[in-house]
């Protein structure tokens, strides 16, 4: 333990939970019933820092063994140090994917009890652009019937004030355009219909259905091809329709990453995920990134995780408001914010990022 550290790092510890979706659900790609958080707490001058991620319970194993070695001691009020030294301790074992979720999550913690020991909001802390920050309505999966899609959709128009909201593609793409334009009536002329293939389309078939999709107004067209295909993705952007932007990075785990997405110009605006990229720390990081080519960053799913670092970040669009993480958040999270007029915004009068785990509640799905 450094003699220097004004609040050492006391205790780490990690639990994972398993919830069940409410109904079955699938992209393009892939399909799942249940969805498991990782939470973690981290302990320093008596108080203590909350971070989570959507990730593999095996995870917390991690945490709990070489993160924990890793932050044992740390100075909670040098956040970056500590980054630095999680980032070290996976270099055998690979940076990318599960370690770095791993890493997300107690970056986030961190922060978290870094602005409790301070008292102020993490927005604060971090310097705050801007007050509230626009959602758009997210699901829409391809296991839906069309009744379900619409009512789905059209609910986070007229209930939440959604000016976008996003369907999954790419199952049955003989399919997606009549879901399309089923969806489209559904939401009406004033929102702004987005879709998302994860990667499940060629190039040519991607170029096919954003020329079908335009006939809709969609303005946003997701991984239309693969997020590692950065050729393939910057020949859709250069092709696709002037109304349609497309977006990729989600699954970006490093700057790295996202230094090579930009550079390729291969999306009109990036995605960020707090619970991968690197936590809080990582995802400011990718802000910067954004900012310096001139492209909109918007941050993937967890909304009330990312909602004070997107309140900080210097060019922002907007935050997903995904149909499975939100209702994990409301339900697990006492503090988790609520949409009004389309947007959300941080509750100032509490320090860190305002959120509670009720782990009272969520011990039925422990893992």
């Amino acid at each position: 333990m450094s003699p220097r550290a004004q609040a050492p790092v006391t205790a780490l510890r990690a639990r994972a939970y398993t919830i069940p979706t409410d109904r079955p659900e699938a992209d393009g790609t892939y399909a799942w019933d249940s969805t498991t958080l990782v939470v973690v707490h981290a302990e320093a001058g008596g108080q203590t820092g909350l971070g989570y991620t959507y990730t593999h319970g095996s995870i917390a194993a991690l945490i709990e063994t070489a993160l924990k070695e890793a932050v044992d001691g740390a100075d909670a009020m040098d956040v970056p140090a500590a980054f630095a030294v999680m980032q070290r301790a996976v270099r055998n074992m690979g940076r990318q994917g599960l370690a770095a979720t791993g890493i997300s999550a107690v970056d986030t913690a961190l922060w978290d009890l870094k602005a409790k020991l301070l008292d102020v909001p993490l927005c604060t802390l971090l310097g705050r652009a801007r007050d509230d920050v626009p959602i758009y309505g997210s699901g829409g999966f391809t296991t839906y019937t069309i009744d379900e899609l619409t009512e789905q959709l059209s609910g986070w128009v007229e209930r939440d004030g959604c000016g976008c909201v996003k369907m999954k593609i790419g199952t049955h793409p003989d399919e997606d355009p009549t879901r399309v334009a089923k969806a489209k009536i559904a939401i009406g002329e004033n929102a702004t219909l987005f879709v998302d293939a994860n990667g499940a389309y060629t190039v040519k078939q991607a170029l096919a259905q954003a020329s079908a999709f335009a006939a809709y107004n969609v303005g946003w067209f997701e991984e239309p091809v693969s997020s590692d295909d950065l050729a393939g993705l910057r020949r859709v952007r250069e092709r696709a329709p002037d109304c349609m932007e497309i977006a990729a990075g989600e699954y970006g785990y490093e700057t790295d990453y996202y230094r090579r997405m930009l550079n390729a110009g291969a999306v009109d605006v990036v995605q960020a995920d707090v619970t991968r990229c690197g936590g809080i720390s990582g995802f400011l990081a990718v802000a910067a990134l954004a900012d310096a080519h001139h492209i909109d960053l918007s941050g993937h799913c967890a909304p009330a995780l990312h909602l004070h670092a997107a309140c900080a970040a210097q060019r922002f669009r907007h935050l997903e408001w995904f149909h499975d993480h939100m209702r994990i958040e409301h339900r697990l999270f006492d503090g988790a914010p609520m949409p009004k007029d389309g947007r959300i915004a941080p509750d100032l009068s509490r320090p860190g990022h305002g959120l509670t785990f009720k782990e009272q509640d969520a011990a039925q799905f422990a893992a």
